[in-house]
């Protein structure tokens, strides 16, 4: 039953028929919100029985009636790495990097819902993500239930991803990162936002960088984050390309050739970020140190990257990650051209995008809506 029905009965069940003129639902609401959307309020033509007062009650319990406080609906953002620098290879075989991510306004979206079940459900509209306890947000769900205690509380998530695999944009990770907020929001918050961090870095390297507001300094695995705050403003315009062709990470270190890492200070990398913006920092302190590695195994993703970076309007283009993304900070000169030659192209996809933050103790929101 729509809201506008449930009002409507409502008054009737009260009052008998009554005309009521221009009753409209509110189309505002927030991705992290645990109700649905809050009702205007309405022009109405009633008995003069019936003051301004009763009628905003009677709008609100049928508001309360439509909301649903044990399902969410949440926006997963994509990330990309502004420099990544690999340090060194550690004894555990993982590599120390140091690194500035940033979320960006391109992902996926998933819907977290509560059940009465004794495990959880799992769906993915793309064909080859696992579904099976090997899925990282059944693991980040499993995670929940046992750092809270709250072991008899089960999900229905059903993910809607946009993010190809194997593009260095953080997808999965940022799957599991959602999930934890998500699950924390419908468990009540049992757990603090340092908790959640310091719990996500058992699931992977990246998934505590989507627990910062946006913007953060990455070390370790890349679970060693010091946010950024206030993060990078929000709405610089990029342009991510991806090619059809990936590559799995551990393949892009193992050609990892040590004697041509930069040799630039990531502290000092950040510094310059920070203070001279995306934009106006030099080019040459967009560094990916897995750039080498990522073109020695695929040529021709080197050449996309020189393609790209003859485009006029784009300031800077790099590899994202471990690839085989390619971000372009800026707008091309001429949008229709750009997209009639690579959009357009097969094998390749163009994703427009923007820079993205969060409020303090809200989850990301999708720029696209």
């Amino acid at each position: 039953m729509t809201m506008s029905k449930a009002l409507a009965a409502l008054l009737v069940a009260t009052f008998g028929t009554l005309p009521i003129h221009g009753f409209v639902p509110s189309s505002a609401h927030s991705p992290s919100s645990l109700s649905n959307d809050a009702l205007r309020p309405p022009s109405l033509s009633l008995s003069s029985a019936i003051s301004q007062k009763t009628l905003l009650l009677a709008t609100e319990n049928a508001n309360n009636k439509e909301s649903s406080s044990d399902t969410l609906s949440l926006f997963s953002p994509c990330k990309i790495n502004l420099f990544l620098r690999i340090i060194r290879k550690r004894p555990d075989g993982f590599h120390d990097l140091a690194s500035l991510f940033q979320a960006v306004g391109f992902g996926d979206t998933l819907n977290l819902s509560l059940i009465e079940n004794d495990k959880d459900e799992f769906t993915c509209n793309m064909e080859g993500v696992p579904t099976d306890s090997s899925n990282l947000v059944l693991r980040a769900l499993e995670l929940m239930r046992q750092r809270t205690n709250k072991k008899d509380v089960f999900f229905n998530a059903d993910l809607f991803k946009r993010c190809p695999a194997q593009a260095g944009l953080g997808g999965g990770s940022a799957n599991a990162a959602t999930a934890m907020w998500g699950a924390n929001e419908l468990m009540g918050r049992p757990a603090t936002l340092d908790q959640l961090i310091e719990w996500s870095g058992e699931l992977g390297s990246d998934i505590t960088f989507f627990l910062s507001r946006g913007t953060a300094y990455c070390t370790g695995r890349g679970e060693v984050m010091t946010p950024i705050d206030p993060p990078l403003p929000s709405g610089a315009k990029l342009s991510i390309v991806k090619p059809d062709f990936g590559l799995s990470t551990p393949k892009v270190f193992k050609a990892l050739d040590y004697e041509q890492l930069s040799t630039e200070d990531p502290q000092a990398l950040c510094d310059t970020f920070l203070k001279d913006g995306v934009v106006s920092t030099d080019d040459k302190y967009y560094i990916n140190d897995l750039e080498q590695p990522a073109f020695d195994c695929l040529p021709e993703l080197k050449a996309l990257k020189e393609e790209l970076l003859e485009v006029e309007g784009f300031d800077h283009v790099m590899m994202s990650g471990s690839g085989t993304s390619i971000f372009c900070i800026g707008e091309p000169a001429d949008n229709d051209a750009f997209v009639k030659e690579f959009d357009s192209r097969e094998g390749v996809s163009v994703f427009t995008s923007e820079f993205i933050n969060r409020k303090e103790g809200c989850w990301f929101e999708n720029p696209e809506n």
